[in-house]
């Protein structure tokens, strides 16, 4: 990682269970700034924009089977939807956006790792 990379600050974001402490501790683990911002859980939609100020945003998806699953959660489909909706303006503004629903968290890791690759070249480099 290049001081250039570690200047950024990461925001990540999603519907409850779909793995964003898990991105962030493998993120951090590599030498990330990290931020995991509750937008899921805010009647704020810009709130991911005003609180944490992430240079970078990622938004990973995940199904309502997935994340109940996963959070062994009580849900109704309802709930995982009004989530969806809550996040929707974060999804919108997302520089990336990885579906975890297939996916190990060893691969969301490494497809953000890809992506935030990609993403601070262009940045730094003006392409």
């Amino acid at each position: 990682m290049t001081d250039e990379e570690r200047k950024f600050l990461i925001g990540v974001v999603g519907p409850c269970g779909s793995g964003k402490s898990t991105l962030i501790a493998g993120l951090e683990k590599r030498g990330y700034r990290c931020r995991h911002i509750a937008q899921e859980h805010s009647y704020v939609k810009t709130m991911w924009r005003v609180v944490a100020k992430p240079d970078i945003l990622i938004y990973l998806e995940c199904s309502f089977e997935n994340s109940t699953t996963r959070r062994k959660l009580n849900w109704l489909p309802e709930d995982h939807q009004e989530q969806l909706r809550r996040l929707s303006h974060a999804r919108e503004h997302a520089q990336i956006i990885i579906d975890t629903n297939p996916l190990s968290p060893a691969e969301v890791l490494w497809q953000a790792l890809a992506a935030l690759k990609n993403f601070t070249t262009n940045r730094t480099t003006g392409v």
